[in-house]
C-alpha cells in the first residue's frame, strides 16, 4: 500500500477565547504519533466519549489541537510488528486511541501493536464499526450476564439507555440469544425501534426511576444492561431478583448511586462494572469472536445511520443535544 502525502482529519482547537473549533484540516503520517502499526483508516464510528472529546471535555482529552474517533477499522498500510502486515484487515478501540491519542477520525492511525485486533472471520470492515466500542461494551456486558449464570429462563432482562449505542447493541443480542428484554425508553416516538430491535416491552424512564427511597423494591429483572448510572441504575439494583446480576458501563445520567448495601446481602445482587478501554487482549478477541458469529445480528442496518466524513460535525451536534439513536459510522476513504 502506497503510503500517502497527505491525508483528512477532523481536528478539535481550542481558541483564546476558550471555545473549541472542529474543523477537517490536511495532515500528514508525520503528524501521527509513535506505534507499530500504521492503519488506513476505512471506517470509524461516532460514541458519545468522541462527542465529549469534540467539545473540549478534558476528562476525555487532556490537550489540544486533537483528533477524536475512539474506534476505526482499517488496512494496514506498514507494521513493525510481525503479527501484522501491510494489507491485513483490522480493528482498534478502545485504549487510548482518540482520547489523548490521535484517533480513527483521521484517514490514517498508527498505534502499538497490542491495541490491534485482527479482523475476524464473519465480519466486514463496515459491520465491526457498527458494533465499535459500544457493541463490544455491549457484547461485554452479556457476557457477564452470562458468566454469572444468568439464563433465559431465569426471567427478564432490563437494558436502560435502550435507545442510545449501547443499550440499543444489548437489546440486540440479548433478543437472539434467547432473552426476552425490556427496554427503558427515554423518547417518546422510540418504541416501534426498541421492538424492531428485539424488545418484547417498553418502560418510561418515569417507570423505571424509584425515588421513593424505599431500600427495596418488588422483585422483577433476573439481570439488567445499565448505561446510564444514577437513579435507574439504583432503582434497578433494588428491583433485581435473588441472585441477579446488574452490569454497569455508562454515567450519562449520573456517576452517583443512591444506594444502601441490602440488595446486596438480601438478595445476593451482583453489580459488575463494564471496561471495554482497558479489556484484556485475550477476552477483547474472545469476545470480537464471539460478535462475528453467535452474536452477529440480523438486521444490522435497523441501527444504523452511515454518514460520510463531511458529515461528522453534524452528527456530533446531534449526539451532544440527545437526540441520537443507534449506531453512526462514519466512512473515511475519499
Amino acid at each position: 500500500m502506497t503510503r500517502p502525502n497527505e491525508f483528512k482529519a477532523l481536528v478539535i482547537t481550542e481558541s483564546e477565547d476558550h471555545h473549541f473549533l472542529r474543523t477537517v484540516e490536511k495532515k500528514t503520517i508525520a503528524d501521527l504519533p509513535e506505534g507499530d502499526v500504521l492503519v488506513k483508516v476505512m471506517y470509524s464510528s461516532l460514541n458519545y466519549k468522541d462527542a465529549l472529546s469534540a467539545s473540549g471535555n478534558r476528562g476525555v482529552t487532556r490537550t489540544y489541537p486533537h483528533t477524536p474517533g475512539i474506534d476505526a477499522a482499517g488496512i494496514v498500510a506498514e507494521s513493525a510488528d510481525n503479527a501484522f502486515k501491510p494489507g491485513d484487515e483490522v480493528i482498534v478501540t478502545s485504549y487510548d486511541l482518540g482520547m489523548n491519542t490521535a484517533g480513527g477520525f483521521g484517514q490514517y492511525i498508527r498505534v502499538p501493536a497490542g491495541w490491534v485486533v485482527p479482523l475476524p472471520q464473519g465480519l466486514t470492515l463496515r459491520e465491526a464499526m457498527i458494533y465499535g466500542t459500544a457493541g463490544f461494551t455491549a457484547a461485554l456486558s452479556v457476557h457477564q450476564l452470562i458468566e454469572s449464570g444468568i439464563r433465559p429462563e431465569d426471567g427478564d432482562i432490563l437494558v436502560s439507555g435502550a435507545t442510545g449505542g449501547v443499550g440499543s447493541m444489548a437489546v440486540s443480542i440479548l433478543s437472539r440469544s434467547g432473552y426476552s428484554v425490556t427496554a427503558v425508553n427515554g423518547q417518546i416516538d422510540a418504541t416501534d425501534y426498541l421492538k424492531k430491535i428485539g424488545a418484547q416491552a417498553v418502560i418510561s424512564i418515569e417507570a423505571a426511576t424509584d425515588t421513593s427511597g424505599r431500600p427495596m423494591l418488588k422483585s422483577l429483572w433476573a439481570g439488567a444492561v445499565d448505561a446510564v448510572g444514577g437513579d435507574i441504575l439504583a432503582t434497578t439494583i433494588k428491583s433485581m431478583k435473588n441472585g441477579g446480576t446488574v452490569t454497569c458501563c455508562g454515567n450519562v445520567a449520573s456517576p452517583d448511586l443512591p444506594l444502601n448495601v441490602y440488595p446486596f446481602i438480601l438478595r445476593g445482587v451482583t453489580l459488575s462494572g463494564i471496561d471495554s478501554q482497558n479489556c484484556a487482549m485475550p477476552l477483547r478477541r474472545k469476545v470480537w469472536e464471539i460478535i462475528a458469529s453467535d452474536w452477529k445480528i440480523d438486521g444490522l442496518e435497523t441501527l444504523t445511520t452511515e454518514v460520510p466524513f463531511e458529515a461528522l460535525d453534524q452528527r456530533i451536534e446531534l449526539m451532544l443535544q440527545r437526540k441520537h439513536r443507534g449506531r453512526t459510522i462514519i466512512r473515511m476513504a475519499d
